[in-house]
């Protein structure tokens, strides 16, 4: 089992990098593609890349070793990067649904409203709360005292699970990560959510039934891995048995961080009809003499 899930997990953990990879060479090398929706789209490229790299290797060593330890050092660092490109990640799906909504139902106002300068803006916000949060709930970590060698009961560094393996008393620690859950997982969800129905709502007003059924198509898409994403954490962060959650959940984590990064490339990049344009003649230059 260990072996098998061992290749499974490469397996997974090599379509995520090569598909985000392919994201970032293709609006590199394309510059048809540098707009604001693919300039939001490299950087939840990246958000996935460093997502799968800073859990998945941790976790094919513990395959092969699961006596291997992890210092407290490593895996704090562990922890904060995880809660940084998370908080990163809801904090640009909402700016990217934001863009969405913008592009399809104030058309007029896009060009004005979503600027260069308010792309970096609001990309350098996402960045920059997704850090400061995380590094909140590593100092208040850091002040919790961890008696001897522990043991964690979770595929890698996941706070809470970090927190039932403390000495001390962590109730402070708990009640941050489920008002942190509130504040940066239902709220954007249900902003998100408005967005979308705005848009809707747009597109059924749309008279080509060829133009309805690509929007349709497309938010539907993007609605799913929103969905997964958002769903899934708030179920672990925020739903009953937060601070003692059982086997389920530990599986829904685990699974989330490894297909959530792989299938973003997928629904959000490589169904659009522009990202395949520009990957036939990327590979039609390769392919030349």
């Amino acid at each position: 089992m260990q072996l098998f899930l061992f290749g499974l997990f490469s397996l997974l953990y090599t379509a995520t990098l090569l598909g985000n990879g392919v994201i970032l060479g293709l609006v590199w090398l394309d510059g048809r593609l540098h707009t604001p929706m693919y300039f939001f789209l490299c950087h939840l490229a990246v958000v996935d890349i460093s997502y799968a790299c800073n859990t998945v290797p941790q976790m094919l060593v513990n395959l092969l070793r699961p006596a291997e330890p992890i210092s407290l050092a490593g895996c704090s660092a562990q922890t904060f990067l995880f809660l940084t490109l998370a908080h990163t990640e809801c904090f640009l799906l909402v700016v990217m649904s934001y863009d969405r909504f913008v592009a399809i139902c104030r058309p007029l106002r896009y060009p004005l409203v979503v600027s260069r300068r308010a792309c970096r803006i609001l990309v350098g916000l996402c960045w920059a709360l997704g850090s400061l949060l995380a590094l909140l709930h590593l100092l208040l970590l850091l002040r919790l005292p961890f008696c001897g060698r522990r043991e964690i009961d979770h595929f890698f560094c996941e706070i809470l699970a970090l927190l039932r393996a403390a000495c001390g008393d962590a109730r402070i620690n708990e009640a941050l990560v489920l008002a942190g859950a509130v504040s940066v997982l239902v709220g954007p969800f249900f902003s998100i959510l408005t967005s979308y129905l705005s848009i809707l709502w747009t597109i059924l007003r749309l008279r080509s039934r060829e133009g309805r059924r690509k929007a349709f198509s497309t938010c539907a898409s993007h609605l799913g891995i929103v969905g997964l994403f958002y769903g899934t954490a708030i179920i672990t962060y925020v739903g009953p048995g937060t601070a003692n959650p059982g086997e389920g959940k530990k599986y829904l984590l685990l699974f989330h961080s490894l297909l959530n990064p792989m299938l973003n490339p997928m629904i959000y990049s490589l169904k659009n009809g522009e990202v395949k344009k520009a990957l036939r003649e990327v590979m039609k230059r390769v392919r030349a003499p």
